[in-house]
């Protein structure tokens, strides 16, 4: 299943997506989504988490406040599955075929981190899995005012490394993250077709 991960020459700087694409946090994420909508009489399934994949925390509640018709606090409930996610952070594991295309290309290409993450968490998740050693730019949902599909996130992170968005490779799990790197101009693999997911496997 897992064959290695490829960059084409022509590549000048590589993007990658944080959750489930260099760390495997999809599992923590859907676990501690179902928990803070179960309180509000919400059964959130692995289809709806993989339909809201991408989406920043609060908004993540607005959306459920549509399709479920309710009228949830989306600080409350997104605070509260923030707090759980982060309670079991430490059982993040890397994604080893992406880990080992930034261990080859450190130092070589420039590379940077764009994910639809708060800051905090996400600089937390990229220690845990220990990215942090070969990449130190990051841009969060703080920094951005459009999210994914939206290009901003990676046409900042191009910004960020001094690449032309056509010269980037994204590496990405989400289908919002795919849309937003072709929105950018950029060339983009899903890793998800490198690696095992065990969502709702408890």
């Amino acid at each position: 299943m897992t064959h290695q991960l490829e960059v084409a020459p022509e590549i000048k700087g590589l993007i990658f997506d944080l959750d489930g694409t260099i760390a495997d946090t999809m599992p923590i994420h859907y676990i501690a989504w179902r928990n803070a909508a179960a309180r509000y009489g919400i059964d959130f399934s692995v289809e709806l988490f993989g339909q809201l994949a991408g989406i920043p925390l609060y908004k993540t509640v607005e959306k459920l406040n549509e399709l479920f018709n309710k009228n949830i606090d989306p600080r409350e409930m997104g605070d509260a599955k923030e707090a759980a996610y982060e309670a079991n952070m430490h059982q993040v594991r890397p994604v080893e075929p992406v880990m080992d295309v930034i261990r080859r290309y450190h130092g070589k290409l420039p590379m940077a981190v764009g994910t639809g993450g708060c800051r905090q968490l996400s600089l937390k998740a990229m220690k845990i899995v220990g990215v942090d050693q070969f990449i130190d730019q990051l841009v969060s949902a703080d920094e951005v005012s459009q999210h994914k599909p939206h290009p901003e996130t990676f046409l900042k992170c191009a910004e960020l490394i001094g690449i032309k968005p056509e010269d980037c490779l994204v590496f990405e799990d989400g289908i919002l993250g795919m849309q937003a790197a072709r929105a950018a101009g950029m060339q983009a693999i899903n890793v998800t077709d490198y690696y095992e997911v065990t969502i709702g496997q408890e």
